[in-house]
Order: C-alpha cells, then structure tokens, then sequence
C-alpha cells in the first residue's frame, strides 16, 4: 500500500465526524473555563495575559465572521496573537460564529456581548484543572498540523 493510498482512506464522513468532536469539546472546554474564571475575553485582555504570564495560557481560540474579515486592525492582531502561541506551544483553533461564541462566554456588566475575537483558556496551576476537551482539542490540532492545517476552523455545534 502507497501512502497516497494510505491517505485516500480518511474519508470524508472521518473528518466530519473528527471537526463536530472538536466543536462539542470546544464548546465544553469554553463553557468549563467560564464557569471556573479561567477565560479570558477579547483581543486586547488575551494580549495582556499573553504578555504578562505566558505559561498560564492553555488554548487560544480566534474568531472571525465574513463583517470583519476586512478588518486590518483585528488581522494583524490575529497575526501577532498566532505567532505568540506558535512560539510558546499553545494550540489554537479559528471558529467562524461570532454569534455563537458570544452567546457561549456571555455579556459583560452592561448588558453588551463582550468581544469575542479571541478567547484564551487559561490556568494558573496546570496540575489543579485538566478537562478531557484540552486533551481532545489538542490531539485535533497535533492532527490538523500533521497535514500543514496550522490554525484548523472548529465548527460549533447548534443549539
């Protein structure tokens, strides 16, 4: 058997089947982080967090909708925020519903949904919180870069 054979056996019900796990454990992993203050909101508050302790940030989650595809600000924020988690190991995901993701990390004090272009995961004390989504999250991504997919798009489930 060839390896281009090899390869031509993932079919495409393989990974269907592998991007909806990794949006359920995504959605999991959001929902789990939120509840224990281990989120972290917004282009500018990951940047903060980025740059101030780095060690402390699991995943990174980046996200964009057609309406802000033309933004170059966010772009080039998007850009610095990939190089950072590609020089520190943290795995990163891009999932296109804004909406969804708002609806997920919530509003803010004022009623507004708070800015969801990137959310970081993060945990002070790695020892003291391990949710099964990181790990399933990470196998996605370990994949996704075995095939040169170095920041994969995760669809969310609907609700």
């Amino acid at each position: 058997m060839t390896f281009e054979e090899f390869c031509g056996q993932d079919s495409a019900a393989d990974t269907s089947d592998r991007m909806r796990s990794a949006g359920s454990a995504l959605e999991e992993l959001l929902v789990s982080a939120r509840k224990q203050d281990f989120l972290t909101v917004g282009v500018y508050e990951s940047a903060k967090v980025m740059n101030v302790d780095p060690d402390s940030v699991a995943f990174c989650v980046l996200a964009a909708d057609e309406e802000h595809e033309g933004d170059i600000a966010l772009q080039i924020h998007f850009t610095l925020i990939q190089a950072f988690c590609f020089d520190n190991g943290i795995n990163i995901v891009r999932v296109n519903d804004i909406a969804r993701l708002s609806d997920i990390v919530g509003s803010d004090d004022t009623g507004n949904p708070k800015d969801a272009h990137c959310l970081l995961v993060t945990n002070p004390d790695i020892a003291s919180w391990k949710d099964p989504a990181v790990e399933t999250l990470a196998m996605f991504c370990e994949e996704s870069r075995s095939v040169y997919d170095w920041v994969p798009t995760v669809t969310l489930p609907e609700r």
